[in-house]
């Protein structure tokens, strides 16, 4: 599972601005989204969709010119689906200094060609390698 863990780097500048001149909540759960399929892509390494998103915890806001980045990883596996957290760190870009800011977690499915649940891991995946 440490091999799906996914970065994304963002800036926040004034056109994904709330009236509070901070992160608009919905463009947080856009970009957490599209994370959550990246680490979960990477993982099985087949298309995925999100499902669901858990309580996600709004800590921080993320004020204008700041630094975002996200960190997605896989942290439970099933048969076809698996639960991807997100979280984002805000970081001023003239200071060395980073916050917690917003957590959350997101269920993503496999799917095959007709857009149909599928095995997140084949069975051979874990299968040792014998001796000659």
């Amino acid at each position: 599972m440490d091999m799906s863990e996914s970065r994304v780097i963002k800036a926040v500048f004034p056109a994904i601005l709330n009236n509070h001149n901070t992160l608009f909540g919905g463009e947080a759960l856009a970009w957490m989204d599209e994370t959550a399929f990246i680490a979960a892509t990477r993982f099985c390494r087949k298309p995925t969709v999100t499902v669901s998103s858990d309580k996600i915890d709004f800590k921080k806001p993320i004020p204008a010119g700041t630094m975002a980045e996200l960190i997605a990883r896989v942290i439970y596996v099933g048969n076809t689906s698996m639960k991807v957290e997100v979280n984002i760190y805000v970081e001023d870009m003239n200071q060395d200094h980073r916050e917690h800011a917003i957590r959350g977690v997101f269920t993503m499915v496999a799917v095959d060609k007709d857009r149909k649940p599928t095995k997140v891991l084949t069975d051979n995946l874990f299968e040792l390698p014998t001796l000659n």
